[in-house]
C-alpha cells in the first residue's frame, strides 16, 4: 500500500506543475484521495462485501466530488487533476499512467449488460468534461479532447475530438475529413417518390402476369 500511494505522489508530481510537496499531494489533492478510498473499497468488493464497498465508495464521492464504482479495475499511476463530477461505472477498466480532468465519465449508455462501461489502454488522457460511453476500447497513448463524447472504440496513438467523436490525429499524422459534397446529396423525398414508382410497377407486372 505504502508503494501504490508513493506512485501515486510522484505521477501527481510528473503531470501537475502546481504540486508543491508531498505533502501536499497526499492531503489536500482529492484525486489522490479518491483513488486511495477507491483500493480500499475495491479489496472489500472482490470479497463480496458489496455493501462496505459501497458505503467506502459513497463517503469518498461525498468527500471528493469524485465516484469510483469500487467494482472498477484501475491500474498503476493513476493522475485524477480537480476531478470534480468525475464517474468512473461499475465495469470501467483503466491501464496504467493514465489521465483525468474534472467533470469525465467512464460511462454506459443503458443498452448494454455485463460489461457495460469502456477500457482504457495505458497512457491515455481524458480531457475536462469528455464522456466515454459503452463497452469499448480507447486503444493505449490515445487523447480525449474536452467535452468530446465517444461511442466507439479508438485505435491507439489517436486524437479524437466532437459530438460524436471523431478521429482528427492517428500516429502523429493528421486525418483529412473528407468534404462535404453540397451538390451530389441525395435527395430523401425523392428516393421516397423512386421506391414507390418502382413498386407500382411491380405490382402492375405481377397484376399483367396474373389475367
Amino acid at each position: 500500500m505504502f508503494e501504490q500511494i508513493k506512485e501515486d505522489i510522484n505521477a501527481v508530481k510528473d503531470r501537475d506543475p502546481a504540486a508543491k510537496s508531498s505533502l501536499e499531494i497526499f492531503f489536500l489533492y482529492p484525486g489522490v484521495k479518491a483513488i486511495r478510498m477507491y483500493r480500499r473499497a475495491h479489496k472489500h468488493y472482490l470479497k463480496g462485501h458489496f455493501f462496505r464497498a459501497r458505503m467506502i465508495s459513497q463517503r469518498a464521492a461525498r468527500k471528493t466530488g469524485i465516484e469510483i464504482h469500487p467494482g472498477a479495475k484501475i491500474g498503476k499511476r493513476l493522475v485524477i487533476d480537480h476531478g470534480t463530477g468525475t464517474v468512473i461505472g461499475e465495469t470501467a477498466e483503466i491501464g496504467d499512467d493514465c489521465l483525468l480532468y474534472q467533470g469525465v465519465t467512464l460511462g454506459g449508455t443503458g443498452k448494454d449488460v455485463g460489461k457495460r462501461h469502456p477500457t482504457l489502454g495505458n497512457n491515455v488522457m481524458v480531457s475536462a468534461g469528455a464522456k466515454v460511453l459503452g463497452p469499448f476500447k480507447i486503444g493505449d497513448n490515445s487523447r480525449v479532447a474536452a467535452g468530446a463524447v465517444v461511442l466507439e472504440e479508438v485505435p491507439p496513438n489517436s486524437t479524437v475530438v466532437g459530438v460524436p467523436a471523431r478521429v482528427v490525429r492517428q500516429n502523429g499524422k493528421k486525418i483529412e475529413r473528407k468534404p462535404l459534397d453540397q451538390i451530389h446529396i441525395s435527395d430523401p423525398v425523392q428516393q421516397q417518390i423512386d421506391m414507390l414508382e418502382k413498386r407500382i410497377k411491380q405490382l402492375e407486372k405481377a397484376k399483367g402476369e396474373n389475367k
